[in-house]
């Protein structure tokens, strides 16, 4: 149970961060922002920031769990660290969704969304839209491009971990095995000298019964010849 203590404050500060980070972005929600707030860009930076933490905080907490050696408490902290994954993710979505609320802010692709285009300047109001929404449709896909190899090099990372692992844990094993290698060898030692020194007990006994019997035949030999002579 103490082993869970580290990961329990890796998930209270992993809260703590994400909390953080939706308090940044919840001026910045398209869906109910009037408008952007002059702390836009610095928020965002926060929030980035803060969304790298709560990253690096998730891999340590995937690794403290994968380290527990009780299966029921590793089995419950790996499902506490896939929910904190589900909730990084959406943090993610949240984020991008602002980060594109404020760059076509900063495009002045918000306000002429609204109010489209009037009178005479319509048609140079649609050339551009047209532009700034073909730039804003550029810089998401190196956005998303970009998104994929982060996404790659996670899973790439998270990989390796469990890479490791599996090798550390089939070290563990091979050393269990070696060592009941050694014992099987100690226990068969063991009994080779034990048949030898029954062997050898049995030899003894048998060249003692043999010693027995000469000397009881001798006095039987000696005997009969004293009675001979006595009676010659």
């Amino acid at each position: 149970m103490s082993s869970s203590i580290p990961f329990e404050r890796y998930d209270e500060e992993f809260l703590s961060l994400t909390e953080q980070v939706t308090s940044k972005l919840r001026s910045l929600d398209p869906a109910t922002a009037a408008g952007v707030p002059p702390s836009a860009d610095a928020d965002l930076k926060m929030a980035h920031n803060l969304l790298l933490q709560a990253d690096d905080l998730l891999k340590q907490m995937g690794l403290e769990a994968r380290g527990v050696e009780d299966a029921s408490v590793k089995r419950d902290l790996l499902g506490k660290v896939r929910v904190c994954k589900t909730r990084l993710a959406n943090l993610r979505d949240d984020y991008d969704g602002a980060k594109g609320f404020v760059e076509r802010n900063s495009l002045g692709l918000n306000g002429d969304i609204e109010s489209g285009g009037r009178g005479g300047g319509r048609s140079r109001g649609g050339s551009s839209n047209g532009g700034k929404e073909r730039l804003l449709s550029n810089t998401d896909t190196l956005k998303s491009q970009s998104d994929t190899l982060a996404n790659a090099r996670s899973i790439m990372a998270e990989t390796e971990s469990v890479a490791l692992e599996i090798t550390e844990e089939l070290g563990r094993h091979r050393e269990t095995i070696s060592s009941a290698h050694g014992r099987v060898r100690q226990v068969t030692g063991m009994t080779n000298r034990a048949r030898r020194i029954v062997q050898s007990m049995s030899r003894r006994e048998v060249q003692q019964k043999l010693i027995l019997y000469g000397v009881a035949g001798t006095i039987m030999i000696v005997f009969l010849v004293f009675i001979y002579g006595m009676f010659r």
